[in-house]
């Protein structure tokens, strides 16, 4: 396979499983939180904290591979 093919399949690739990452970045948050809520019995604090770490995970992850599929690594 030709260098440029391949770096286009990796950088499709890393943008594809974007779609799986997002979703599972947001859950481990929010099932974090919700455990350490009831740990700590300061429901539903935690659980809001976690789910929003989450999410900005996967942002951080989303601009992080869309960086690097335009070259600016």
């Amino acid at each position: 396979m030709p260098d440029d093919k391949r770096k286009d399949v990796n950088a499709l690739y890393e943008l594809a499983t974007l779609g799986f990452v997002f979703p599972i970045a947001t859950a481990i948050g929010f099932f974090g939180g919700r455990w350490l809520d009831g740990v700590f019995h300061t429901r539903p604090w935690i659980t809001i904290a976690g789910t929003v770490i989450g999410i900005a995970a996967g942002f951080v992850n989303l601009f992080r591979s869309t960086s690097q599929s335009n070259g600016n690594e």
